[in-house]
């Protein structure tokens, strides 16, 4: 299993952001997690990368459980926020590199292997002026560059196509079908429901900190008893969860 959460919840003092979440995701699958603002979604992603840990539950990546034993983990492991980073006084070719020196990568290879993603992300052009003068998509492109230097083992990103031109959309969408291709987990965060619906595997919905409907399009579709694309799925499922916890709320103690 390249991740595998058992019964994981997190709480922020008297907050629960993500409540009894089991989840798994195979090698070579696209896993798509969809879900209203403040569902939990970033927050269930920052405890799969290490960056929180779990109030309760286990969370394990390619076998590394990722606190106990996360040096492990994080060398399989590759995180792209909402807000792709760089050091705005460094080149995105010195990013590159340093990138590549944290993960031990051999020196003799890590050129090559920056310009094979720079000619497949087209940035050459670009990649040696400072990170201060990319626009977004510039940024976003450099940014998934040093997340897959490395051949990482599961690829974590959260809103991938925010802030893309459709030619950069496509190259994101096409570069982590790729990924998935060669054995790569790949787990998706986002909002843009047709993204999901075309590039996904398996969808899981999540709602109030409760994962509530997981699998295949179809599946969902049968689930939410709709032929409407994942829109009209996505809306029905999270209406009838809003619903039943209204009425649950409402009964007396």
């Amino acid at each position: 299993m390249a991740i595998d959460i058992e019964n994981m919840t997190k709480r922020f003092g008297t907050k629960t952001a993500v409540r009894d979440l089991t989840l798994h995701v195979e090698p070579g699958e696209i896993y798509v997690f969809v879900g209203p603002n403040g569902a939990g979604k970033t927050t269930t992603i920052k405890v799969i990368t290490g960056l929180l840990r779990p109030t309760s539950g286990t969370v394990r990546v390619a076998g590394h459980d990722v606190h106990a034993g996360g040096t492990e983990a994080r060398r399989l492991i590759s995180y792209v926020p909402d807000q792709p980073f760089l050091y705005d006084k460094l080149s995105g070719r010195e990013f590159l590199l340093f990138i590549a020196r944290m993960y031990g990568m051999d020196p003799a290879a890590t050129g090559e292997r920056i310009n094979q993603l720079a000619e497949r992300f087209g940035t050459t052009d670009y990649l040696d002026d400072l990170a201060e003068s990319y626009s977004h998509g510039m940024r976003q492109r450099v940014v998934i560059s040093a997340a897959i230097l490395h051949d990482p083992r599961v690829f974590v990103i959260d809103a991938p196509m925010v802030g893309l031109d459709p030619r950069s959309t496509r190259l994101v969408k096409d570069v982590l079908r790729e990924m998935a291709a060669g054995g790569v987990c790949v787990f998706i965060s986002t909002h843009t429901l047709s993204i999901a619906e075309e590039v996904a595997h398996r969808i899981g919905i999540i709602d109030r900190g409760n994962l509530v409907a997981e699998g295949t399009v179809d599946e969902l579709r049968s689930r939410a008893h709709t032929d409407g694309r994942l829109e009209d799925i996505f809306l029905t499922i999270t209406r009838h969860h809003a619903a039943g916890q209204a009425t649950v709320a409402d009964r007396p103690a």
